[in-house]
């Protein structure tokens, strides 16, 4: 069964070194689910809003954001 959002949005939340893959190297993690066009731009835009000098409480606003998605 192929990987969704819902399924990279739970490693999120729960996993922080895939977190900090996600955030370095995001084509490279998002290759491995199939999203639709929208949701991997939500996902980009999300990242590169957080930017790469993230505070925690910016990351806790990413991971809100991607299970928003999610919940929609």
């Amino acid at each position: 069964m192929p990987m969704r959002l819902a399924d990279l949005v739970g490693r999120a939340m729960i996993d922080p070194e895939f977190l900090e893959r996600l955030r370095a190297a995001p084509e490279t993690v998002l290759a491995s689910y199939e999203l639709t066009a929208e949701e991997r731009t939500v996902v980009t835009t999300a990242l590169t809003r957080l930017g790469q000098a993230a505070t925690p409480q910016q990351i806790d606003e990413l991971k809100i954001d991607l299970l928003r998605r999610v919940a929609t």
